[in-house]
């Protein structure tokens, strides 16, 4: 099945869960072929009719039996559990640092008048641009590493969360609103898939992958002309109508790209993949999620524009 991120396509783990057999009895387990060694080793010079090494294994047997069965810990299986922290922590760090951001022009605002303003206006400005920077190259590398790596992962967020923050403090003071408008729209969208998500209303499907990935590609291929226009005419092509339509159907894409984030999270943890790669689908989530953010607050900036 296709995925909308190739460092899942990668992963077989992510994808099919480890093929590992975790022990039934616990830590236990380990030692129960070195018991059942000496159970038989005993027995057999003992003799046939003594029943003292019986007796022995069996109560071996029931110690092992009433011991709790092993847990994802013990395993090193991920769980449900593993991905939802490693999910929280990650995005945690891209809300923090990005409010703490955003909020700078106008609390300097506040203390200096216009000249904080603008200085915090400056600030949001360079986070925006250092996170643009540091964010994809954090994103490449966290691509095509095999292994995944929780502190990568976690400095991937915080440059995304100086680049939320920088671009919704920019935006936020030209536009009033804006930014909490585009929190509140994000939220929905995503509660919203989720909830049909486990309700089985929304499932991927090969036919629908397939359409996704060349919307995808057309997205992309779109966006590089964009780049080409700004810079060699200043028209930026995803303004007016045409920008809503296109935010539109990357709102829908990012839903979809929602749906295949959570599918890869329950095939996961079903199937037993090691506990660390929870921290590369608390990655692709984490993209997932800044694309839909921004989308939305693309389509809020041209609604406001226009007003």
């Amino acid at each position: 099945m296709a995925r909308h991120n190739i460092v899942f396509g990668r992963d077989q783990a992510v994808q099919n869960g480890a093929n590992y057999n975790a022990p039934r009895f616990g830590n236990s387990a380990q030692a129960a072929p070195a018991q059942n060694t000496q159970w038989s080793s005993g027995f057999a010079q003992q003799g046939y009719g003594q029943s003292a090494p019986a007796q022995q294994g069996s109560e071996n047997l029931e110690a092992m039996y009433a011991r709790p069965s092993a847990t994802g810990h013990d395993t090193g299986r991920m769980t449900m559990r593993d991905a939802l922290n490693a999910i929280t922590a990650t995005l945690g760090i891209i809300v923090v640092v990005g409010f703490a951001v955003a909020i700078l022009p106008y609390a300097l605002s506040i203390v200096a008048g216009p000249s904080g303003a603008q200085a915090g206006l400056v600030i949001t400005g360079a986070a925006t641009l250092i996170g643009v920077i540091g964010g994809l190259v954090t994103a490449m590398i966290n691509i095509f590493k095999k292994q995944p790596s929780p502190i990568l992962v976690m400095a991937y967020a915080a440059f995304e969360g100086l680049f939320l923050g920088g671009l919704s403090g920019s935006l936020e003071y030209v536009y009033p609103g804006i930014a909490l408008q585009a929190v509140v729209g994000t939220l929905a969208v995503a509660g919203t898939v989720l909830v049909l998500f486990r309700m089985g209303v929304l499932r991927t499907s090969p036919r629908l992958n397939k359409i996704f990935m060349v919307a995808m590609i057309a997205y992309m291929l779109f966006g590089l002309v964009n780049i080409g226009a700004m810079l060699l005419m200043g028209q930026n092509l995803r303004d007016g109508v045409l920008g809503l339509a296109i935010g539109g159907i990357a709102v829908v894409m990012a839903s979809y790209s929602l749906v295949m984030d959570f599918e890869d999270v329950q095939r996961a943890a079903d199937g037993g993949a090691p506990r660390k790669y929870a921290w590369r689908l608390a990655f692709g989530l984490a993209v997932t999620m800044v694309w839909l953010y921004v989308e939305i607050l693309r389509i809020l900036a041209i609604l406001r524009g226009n007003d």
